[in-house]
């Protein structure tokens, strides 16, 4: 391609991908996303993936159906020479040889958000964080389409933004949920509202330290214009990170008292200060999310959404209506007095910690363990030891975990789900609680957390038909 070509072909906005080599890295749902708009734009699309032929042929079937060369079991480096752009899935580490080699031939590497941005026409808000995120992208679609204000929620959550675009439009406002992983390869992407949640150690086996998660997560704001609106929390010393990347509008969210510009509590109920004025919305007790963590998530949502565009009554109406995610401190049954909540989504020690505070201390049977994120795990025992009664170890994790919590916590290894919530419910007393969360990943045992929660809800429902509760 001539320089014209290139510098046409990739601009920010619109870019013209008619004839261009894509190559795209992973066959997961962001990268089947990425293939299918690339392609959707003329561009000749190649997808590869490091599994087996036979776990992908969903995805292969899918992908020749758009006109797209696909390879199975490895993507060497040598396809990079056959392309003029590369897509990287968010689970794709930027160490592999094929990405090497693209940095080593001057390719642009983009991740599916960034080649979604530069065609969208309608506003992001873009949510980040350690914890929280699907929750509160999940709250502010809710609001949004409440007010029937155009577009889609996804991202990180379930639906990839490549496939939002199919709501969209230049009314449009997409709630995006964004991971430290789809942040990594941005550079057009901005959000016309940017939201970080929070900040904890986490993924810990990707990044070589702290500051490097953190700056990934900083892109979020440095990729702002003035113009933009930057939403921060105030009640978290972790992100005080962020204060130097914020390039937008600083507005904060606090529980513990008001701030000049933002959203907190007072006397009971959700306050907003905006450039739109001041909005009292509504009571923490109308909220249907237990927790002082969603009370939290709730303003940061309101306060998103408020200036996106949203009016103040209808992100009232949008909060009160919103309900507990799948997998998200979800109550899946009562067995004899004793309840089960499924908070498979949980995959780091700070979420766990959260999803804590919607419980009385000591009456919480935690099921815990999975494969291990580089999670530092000695202050997390000391943080649950009053807090929970009883641990119930599962997966990888539990060997590392074993020796922290003996003579700390009441605790015993029991390999499976199903055997941590049998053994959890043959302890508990009435009024007791057995918590999945398990603070880290799922892939031991399971393809994804989804089916780590899904197996919880299953023992569950043998459980009550045993007892006759169902």
């Amino acid at each position: 391609m001539t320089v014209e070509m290139t510098q046409r072909a990739l601009a920010p906005r619109d870019p013209d991908l008619h004839e261009l080599r894509v190559l795209v890295i992973g066959m997961g749902k962001s990268g089947v996303a990425a293939a299918r708009l690339a392609a959707s734009h003329g561009a000749r699309v190649t997808v590869a993936d490091n599994r087996r032929a036979e776990q992908l042929e969903q995805a292969v079937s899918a992908l020749r159906t758009l006109g797209c060369e696909t390879h199975t079991d490895g993507h060497p480096a040598e396809l990079a020479a056959a392309a003029d752009l590369l897509i990287v899935s968010p689970g794709v580490p930027p160490t592999i040889d094929v990405v090497r080699e693209a940095a080593r031939r001057e390719l642009p590497v983009w991740g599916e958000v960034e080649l979604a941005a530069r065609f969208c026409r309608g506003k992001v808000v873009g949510i980040t964080g350690s914890n929280g995120k699907s929750t509160v992208t999940s709250m502010c679609g809710t609001i949004l389409r409440g007010a029937r204000i155009p577009g889609g929620t996804g991202g990180n959550l379930d639906t990839p933004f490549s496939d939002l675009l199919a709501h969209d439009g230049p009314d449009a406002v997409h709630a995006v949920e964004l991971s430290s992983f789809q942040l990594e390869a941005t550079a057009a992407f901005r959000p016309a509202v940017s939201v970080v949640l929070n900040l904890s150690p986490d993924h810990q086996d990707r990044y070589d330290s702290y500051d490097d998660y953190a700056r990934a997560k900083a892109r979020v704001l440095t990729l702002q214009e003035t113009t933009d609106d930057a939403v921060l929390n105030a009640d978290d010393t972790d992100s005080r990170r962020f204060d130097d990347a914020v390039r937008g509008r600083r507005h904060l969210f606090s529980l513990r008292g008001p701030v000049e510009r933002g959203a907190f509590v007072r006397d009971g109920r959700l306050v907003l200060r905006t450039r739109f004025g001041e909005d009292d919305l509504l009571g923490a007790d109308e909220l249907a999310v237990p927790g002082e963590h969603n009370v939290a998530n709730a303003l940061a949502a309101a306060l998103a959404c408020r200036l996106a565009g949203c009016d103040a009554a209808a992100v009232a109406d949008g909060l009160r209506s919103f309900r507990a995610l799948s997998h998200r401190l979800e109550p899946v049954g009562t067995v004899g007095g004793v309840t089960f909540y499924n908070d498979s989504k949980a995959t780091n020690p700070s979420s766990v910690l959260q999803a804590l505070t919607a419980f009385d201390a000591g009456s919480v049977r935690l099921i815990l363990g999975g494969r291990d994120k580089g999670a530092d795990w000695k202050p997390f025992v000391e943080a649950i030891a009053g807090r929970v009664r009883q641990v119930l170890l599962v997966g990888e994790a539990a060997t590392a975990l074993l020796p922290l919590v003996d003579g700390i916590v009441d605790h015993e290894d029991c390999e499976t789900i199903e055997r941590a919530v049998r053994a959890g419910l043959a302890a508990a007393q009435p009024g007791d609680v057995v918590l999945l969360s398990p603070a880290c990943a799922s892939f031991d045992q399971y393809t994804g957390f989804e089916a780590r929660g899904d197996d919880f809800r299953r023992v569950v429902l043998e459980l009550q038909r045993e007892a006759g509760d169902a």
